[in-house]
């Protein structure tokens, strides 16, 4: 980490509109949600993220067999879900704005539930395609996208660092999920996984979504704030931060998610063994965890602009240090780390960046429309370093455009946080 960046850092002002000020402040209830009820949608994120998206893994060969389908097919399935969550984040964010986050949580998992069940049955590529949209649908209403939005109804001051906590809970979903989906297909089979899977959606995700979002628990029914909510959504469309960010968002995410699924291929390609490849691979989950809490340790002193700074610079400096590391075993250890912690830091800029600097009038609806490029950046990531491949002949030259542009990222994020440190309520009313 460069000395002085946190001092060079430009500043940014609380929101861009003055309106916001008061429209936004949670009512009194609000303000009593404690760190209780993020541990429970904590809990319920492990479950999502663990179903929904990280047992994919293990069902890749089974859902290839049952559906006729090859593997690219079977991905496409994937990442189309992935598209269909991007398309949908922005409506759902705005119903949270409008309604609160229980009956759209709520509704989301039981219909997790009903669609993994239909997976499970799944027998042609039709029928595939069919369910992966829907648990597209599925993801845009339970994921982090929708649970930041509802966090940042129910705490006045403290929104960031409660989203610093539900991300640190859901880094455990991988650590959890895959371990246990690969025991349960090995022990009752990929069907009747598919089953427990959805059981465990209605047994911990519904119940959690339902009382604890309740309003005599947390609050999570505001005061009705409409028109102000799409008036705020509007003023911030109309603004250029808004575009960079998304931009400056989206570039991240294709890098990000290009490296994550090629990164086995990269290593090897340099002469790694599999185990070796492993190794690296196995410490960035633990790193992702540590900058969450580097995070959550230093939020009270650093802008959300500021560690987005960092973060968006560390993943190109990264991937220079995987480029220049042969088999030097430093080298990819400080990849490992640098790369862990920029991406754990990442996932809390991406939801607290939209409060920092638009307020939270309108956070669902602002969140929802910057998380649909980047979802569908995140989907498309893997295709585009793989055409890459093919067209550049091999991964050392696909590393280096995966460079610039991260470094173009990281320059476009800095030009957003100087265009709104320029900004002044005024100019955006």
């Amino acid at each position: 980490m460069p000395q002085g960046c946190a001092l060079a850092a430009p500043a940014v002002p609380d929101r861009l509109y003055s309106g916001a000020v008061s429209q936004d402040a949670p009512p009194s209830s609000a303000q009593t949600a404690s760190f209780g009820t993020v541990a429970a949608l904590g809990i319920a994120q492990i479950v999502s993220w663990g179903s929904l998206y990280y047992a994919f893994s293990f069902l890749i060969t089974p859902l290839m067999e049952a559906s006729g389908g090859d593997k690219p097919t079977v991905f496409a399935a994937f990442s189309l879900g992935l598209l269909v969550s991007g398309l949908l984040s922005a409506p759902v964010g705005a119903l949270i704005d409008r309604r609160g986050g229980r009956e759209v949580m709520t509704a989301g998992s039981v219909a997790g539930a009903v669609l993994l069940a239909s997976l499970s049955r799944v027998e042609s590529l039709v029928a595939l395609y069919a369910v992966w949209a829907g648990l597209g649908a599925v993801m845009a209403a339970t994921l982090y996208d929708p649970a930041f939005a509802v966090i940042t109804r129910l705490f006045s001051t403290n929104y960031r660092r409660a989203i610093t906590a539900l991300t640190l809970f859901g880094g455990f979903a991988s650590t959890v999920f895959w371990p246990l989906t690969q025991f349960l297909i090995a022990a009752i089979g990929w069907r009747h996984t598919l089953l427990v899977l959805a059981a465990l959606n209605l047994a911990v995700c519904v119940p959690v979504h339902w009382w604890v979002l309740s309003p005599g628990n947390s609050g999570s029914r505001r005061r009705p704030v409409v028109p102000a909510g799409p008036g705020a959504f509007r003023k911030a469309l109309r603004t250029p931060v808004f575009y960079l960010l998304t931009i400056a968002f989206t570039g991240n995410a294709l890098v990000f998610s290009a490296t994550q699924v090629h990164l086995m291929s990269m290593l090897q390609a340099k002469q790694l063994s599999a185990a070796s490849s492993a190794l690296v691979g196995a410490m960035i989950g633990p790193m992702q965890v540590t900058g969450r809490v580097l995070e959550l340790a230093f939020a009270s002193r650093l802008s959300a602009s500021t560690v987005g700074i960092l973060a968006m610079a560390f993943l190109p400096i990264a991937l220079w240090l995987l480029s220049i590391a042969g088999v030097q075993w430093p080298l990819l250890v400080a990849f490992a780390v640098i790369y862990g912690i920029g991406n754990g830091a990442m996932t809390i800029v991406r939801g607290a960046i939209p409060a920092e600097l638009f307020g939270r009038d309108a956070y669902g609806a602002i969140n929802g429309a910057m998380a649909a490029p980047v979802t569908v950046a995140k989907a498309a990531g893997p295709l585009v370093a793989a055409l890459l491949f093919a067209w550049l002949g091999g991964y050392d030259d696909t590393v280096l455009v995966l460079i610039v542009i991260g470094a173009i990222s990281t320059a476009v994020f800095i030009l957003s946080t100087k265009a709104a440190s320029r900004g002044r309520p005024s100019t955006f009313q």
